[in-house]
């Protein structure tokens, strides 16, 4: 049960887009008691689930509120999320921190060293070892760490997996080798497809849900690409009789044995 009292939209508000369809935003079966709205997008929500799911994009390091439904890439104003999500005061200054420090990490790439607790950037994304220059001048050697587990760097280098500490592993990479097949309902013809990948464009790890065509639009850098063969789909669809239901030419792309970095210019 909620700690806290459930957040409700006043009945009388006209300016709250009211519809009596389901919360789609309900993943957790709560059965919120607010009436229900639509975003923007079309999408229906509660203050509630609304709420739970922005914090769960500020969690995954997002600074941005993306719709996320299928086939919906709308990007939410934070002003939208603020009203439509009643947001408390402590609820605005956590949202508004969190997307600060999270855009910041994003367009520079930073993290804490684990040795001198200062924000350290990463000036090679295919390299997971990461000299601390603070540390280097203080230690008098040479001092790095990885930028996966957050430990002072052990084994050979450069590397884009892991490091030999202990217990150091890329959780995407994991995902990547264990996700189920996705079981196509209007595709034909495609089986054993990796239910998850990463992006082709910037990496991100993607779901499809097996609904509608194989081409799916990444929510972090806005490019389409084919889940099957994994070409961008402009590249895909110049295939002799190109078609969004049926086979690629080249057959299923494999598991993705490693992240794609974003060449951001």
């Amino acid at each position: 049960m909620n700690s806290k009292p459930e957040k409700c939209y006043n009945p009388r508000d006209h300016t709250i887009p009211f519809t009596d369809k389901e919360d789609e935003f309900d993943f957790e079966c709560e059965e919120f008691q607010s009436r229900r709205a639509r975003m923007s997008c079309g999408h229906v929500v509660t203050p509630m689930s609304l709420t739970k799911y922005c914090k769960y994009l500020l969690r995954k390091g997002e600074s941005t509120f993306v719709c996320g439904q299928f086939g919906c890439n709308v990007e939410w104003p934070y002003v939208e999320v603020r009203k439509m999500a009643l947001l408390t005061p402590e609820e605005m200054e956590y949202f508004e921190t969190t997307m600060a420090v999270n855009a910041f990490k994003t367009h520079f790439d930073s993290k804490t060293c684990p040795g001198c607790k200062y924000s350290v950037t990463r000036k090679v994304e295919s390299n997971l070892s990461v000299r601390c220059q603070m540390c280097t001048a203080t230690k008098g050697r040479t001092y790095e760490f990885c930028w996966q587990c957050l430990r002072e760097w052990k084994g050979p280098q450069p590397r884009t997996d892991r490091c030999d500490n202990e217990g150091c592993c890329n959780d995407a990479l994991k995902t990547l080798r264990d996700c189920p097949y996705v079981n196509f309902e209007k595709v034909k013809g495609v089986t054993e497809c990796p239910s998850i990948r990463a992006c082709p464009t910037c990496g991100i790890l993607v779901e499809h849900t097996g609904k509608q065509c194989k081409n799916i639009t990444c929510r972090q850098c806005k490019v389409e690409f084919c889940f099957v063969c994994l070409k961008i789909t402009t590249e895909c669809r110049k295939a002799p009789k190109p078609d969004y239901y049926g086979p690629c030419s080249t057959g299923i792309a494999p598991r993705q044995t490693s992240i794609p970095v974003w060449q951001r210019n």
